[in-house]
């Protein structure tokens, strides 16, 4: 055989390597779309109507981290998993912990916004003032009680009030914002810390130091990477922080900016192994909402990779008000939260964020793009909001994903 024949079986053997390679990265690829299509659990009353956002346009995204113990299917966690986690006593409470408006814009940098979870403001559905993470459960109690005078019980009971939770705090979060919701993604503690190891950890910075036996955080000064148990303790501390529920914020944001920084780092989102445990995570952990294209959705990861993403936390004022029923909570004007995120999303997207709170009157149930509870959970108006703060609004400096940023 001589050299030109050996190079052409050569060229030939090379090209068939290559073409059986593609097709099972291709069928890699769909079997993992499958199962994830097939396997997530999703919600229809977050975002009534919710459509696909086409790649490309600007959507807002709602993300919470709930503290639940149970999967997306609302099948209990094993003790032994909650106890690692310094999860503490269920009380059934179901409170939201972390809470994110994520507007990605059409092109250019997007920006996360962060509500303190001790945020008094009116509850959707005429709750009443409380703090912002007892909305879901106030929606769920309220559901679950009417559907259980109708005799519906056990796991349908559970998910339907579940449901009715989701819808309210998407309200409240409407009315509080100004800010219609696009999309909706809510992961439990589980999933929170099973995703950090599928990501082999996640970059966080500290100024000092931390220890707490609450949380279980133990932790050194500088730059570091956390997973699992320990990343959750990162993010959960309270006690010891002398801001309190807005240190925490910093922590989240700290946190979120070097997980967006894994998302999007070159090879994460082709590596079959880490893909395959993060559709692991996303079927058994995550609930989206129904119109959240999951073929879209690594497109739409992958525009946060062009630009820094930047988290801010709305204007507050006193972190230690005192409320006639919740204890001690943020205190929140919800006009000039308004007026701050509106001019956050401008910032981004020129006329976007004007166009949405134009004409808004403080009243909730006037402004434009609101979305109230369907279903289970429809409920009358809710109340006007609360009157402005007498301390002065302030909002923390941003954090982003251009470089580590160092919290307490």
């Amino acid at each position: 055989m001589d050299a030109r024949t050996i190079g052409r079986v050569a060229l030939r053997t090379v090209v068939a390597m290559a073409s059986v390679a593609t097709l099972i990265a291709v069928g890699l690829v769909w079997n993992l779309q499958h199962r994830l299509e097939v396997g997530r659990t999703t919600s229809t009353a977050a975002v009534p109507d919710a459509v696909p956002t086409p790649v490309g346009e600007s959507f807002t995204a709602l993300l919470v981290g709930l503290d639940a113990r149970t999967d997306a299917a609302g099948d209990p966690l094993p003790q032994e998993l909650l106890d690692a986690l310094h999860a503490g006593p269920d009380e059934g409470q179901l409170h939201t912990d972390t809470i994110m408006l994520l507007h990605v814009p059409a092109g250019g940098t997007a920006v996360a916004i962060s509500i303190p979870r001790d945020s008094f403001v009116p509850i959707a559905g005429a709750h009443g003032t409380h703090k912002i993470n007892s909305a879901y459960r106030r929606g769920k109690a309220r559901a679950e009680e009417a559907l259980a005078a109708q005799g519906i019980a056990g796991p349908e009971l559970d998910r339907r009030g579940r449901e009715a939770g989701r819808a309210t705090l998407v309200a409240t979060v409407q009315d509080l914002t100004g800010v219609t919701v696009d999309h909706f993604a809510e992961i439990n503690l589980a999933g929170f810390v099973e995703l950090t190891e599928a990501l082999g950890g996640v970059p966080v910075c500290l100024n000092q130091p931390v220890r707490d036996s609450y949380s279980g955080v133990d932790l050194p000064a500088g730059q570091q990477t956390v997973s699992g148990a320990g990343a959750l303790a990162f993010v959960r501390q309270r006690h010891g922080l002398d801001g309190g529920d807005l240190d925490r914020i910093a922590r989240q944001q700290a946190f979120a900016a070097g997980l967006a920084q894994r998302l999007t780092d070159a090879g994460t989102l082709s590596d079959p192994a880490r893909l395959d445990r993060l559709v692991d995570v996303a079927t058994r952990h995550v609930v989206l909402d129904s119109g959240w294209s999951i073929q879209d959705l690594p497109e739409q990861l992958r525009r946060l990779a062009g630009d820094p993403l930047v988290f801010r936390t709305i204007p507050t004022g006193r972190p230690d008000m005192r409320t006639p029923t919740d204890g001690v909570a943020v205190e929140i004007d919800p006009r000039a939260v308004r007026d701050f995120v509106a001019a956050e999303i401008d910032a981004v997207e020129p006329g976007a964020g004007t166009d949405r709170i134009s004409g808004d009157t403080g009243d909730p149930a006037e402004a434009p793009g609101r979305v109230a509870p369907t279903g289970s959970a429809a409920v009358p108006p809710p109340p006007a909001p609360t009157a402005p703060t007498t301390a002065p609004t302030t909002a923390p400096p941003a954090i982003s994903t251009a470089g580590p940023s160092c919290v307490d």
